[in-house]
């Protein structure tokens, strides 16, 4: 029976598609557009207030002891911050007034507001660490740095992609930075009717080929604002299309289709946490990639980093940036594992999502050749015993498109590669 020229031109596409995956080469991949979104949080928001709590007790410890051991909670709800925890320390610190400074420093200075940190509660429930915690502890002080074993058991994930200068996720990139702008406007005086607590989130249009992402357009942007009560709605959009949006968006990005949705609920003044209760290690997606990536669901801030939930989450986005700015990939994911007191990791994965210019194989060679992931080695190689951990609780612990680079995140500082 003879067959169609269509049937026949079916029949060989399949035969090559089978050859190919017998030879491993990679088929032509289907063009498709698909649509992903993040959303971020502003430093008011209780979760974040609380975030930022723990880190800045992080940070009065190592200000005075390099050695500190942290584990610092906070919680929040109307009127009251209490924080709680673990903390051996040989610093004296006065934790009342560093939770007071730091809900002054975001902007909850009036009962209307939300909190006022003039009056609110603060409760102090920190205790030492257990016995057997403190003894390892005092074990860790006497050997190298090198022979450190790891604080706790646990996997972390390092992210990055080309999509953008600081190698983040465009997605999270914008809606962290749209929030960072929120406060740069309400601190300085441009928006002043604006008050801390908020939210964003982006929604973006991708050309997704195979494992490769080119973003087309800015699909969705949501902002909820809380506000002073005279700042009428109408008022309000049209201040935040002019100094938040239209300073931050790529003007390529946004067109006449580009749905807004500025406070979308209506009135937006009872906010912080008398609008709702707050707790450290909420917003662990925003902390990150905004949804891309994967996580290992440890939590960052109120840790000090013999914590690897914080400094392995921090090298693996060294490695991960290191790997893309090279050019070695597009789009590279890290996973490492730990347990508790082996200075070594468990395992070392690497998946460049099919972007690669080498072998993920290859790649992975590279990362052992050039990474030292002893738990120990890898908080100094990222100079981790500073008090540098407040600034990293808002809008995200990597890079964003709106908060200029800063020396202090050395993850963020991609490391040249030998190879």
């Amino acid at each position: 029976e003879t067959m169609s020229v269509l049937e026949l031109c079916e029949e060989m596409n399949a035969k090559l598609s089978s050859m190919q995956k017998v030879l491993g080469v990679p088929s032509e991949e289907k063009r498709e557009v698909v649509m992903f979104t993040s959303e971020s949080v502003n430093e008011g928001h209780p979760d974040k207030l609380a975030d930022q709590v723990s880190d800045s007790i992080v940070d009065a410890c190592f200000a005075q002891d390099p050695d500190s051991h942290v584990a610092c909670e906070t919680c929040t709800g109307t009127n009251f911050v209490m924080v709680f925890g673990e903390i051996t320390t040989n610093a004296k610190v006065d934790y009342e007034a560093v939770v007071r400074e730091t809900i002054k420093g975001i902007g909850f200075d009036a009962p209307e507001k939300g909190l006022d940190y003039k009056t609110c509660e603060v409760l102090n429930r920190i205790h030492a660490q257990s016995v057997e915690i403190g003894q390892a502890v005092k074990k860790s002080k006497t050997v190298k740095p090198e022979e450190i074993g790891a604080g706790d058991q646990g996997h972390m994930f390092g992210y990055a992609t080309d999509e953008t200068p600081e190698l983040m996720p465009l997605t999270h990139s914008l809606a962290t930075g749209l929030g960072y702008q929120l406060t740069v406007v309400r601190k300085n005086g441009t928006l002043p009717l604006l008050r801390p607590d908020g939210k964003t989130q982006v929604t973006v249009e991708y050309e997704k080929k195979g494992g490769f992402l080119t973003p087309l357009r800015v699909h969705t942007i949501v902002i909820s604002t809380q506000h002073d009560p005279a700042y009428s709605q109408e008022q309000l959009k049209k201040d935040l299309m002019e100094y938040v949006i239209k300073p931050l968006i790529p003007s390529h990005l946004l067109d006449d289709k580009t749905i807004y949705h500025i406070n979308p609920s209506g009135k937006f003044t009872i906010g912080g946490p008398e609008g709702d209760g707050g707790l450290t290690g909420r917003k662990i997606i925003i902390d990150t990639y905004g949804g891309w990536g994967a996580h290992g669901g440890g939590a960052f801030s109120g840790k000090d980093p013999t914590k690897v939930d914080r400094s392995a989450a921090y090298y693996c986005r060294w490695i991960a940036k290191s790997i893309v700015a090279a050019g070695l990939a597009k789009r590279c994911i890290v996973q490492v594992s730990y347990a508790i007191g082996v200075p070594e990791p468990l395992s070392v994965f690497v998946d460049t999502y099919g972007t690669g210019t080498k072998s993920d194989a290859a790649i992975l060679e590279i990362v052992k050749s050039n990474f030292d992931l002893r738990a120990g080695m890898l908080v100094r190689e990222l100079d981790m015993l500073k008090p540098k951990y407040k600034k990293t609780a808002a809008y995200g612990h990597f890079g964003n498109c709106a908060r200029p680079s800063d020396p202090d995140f050395t993850w963020e500082i991609p490391k040249k590669l030998v190879y």
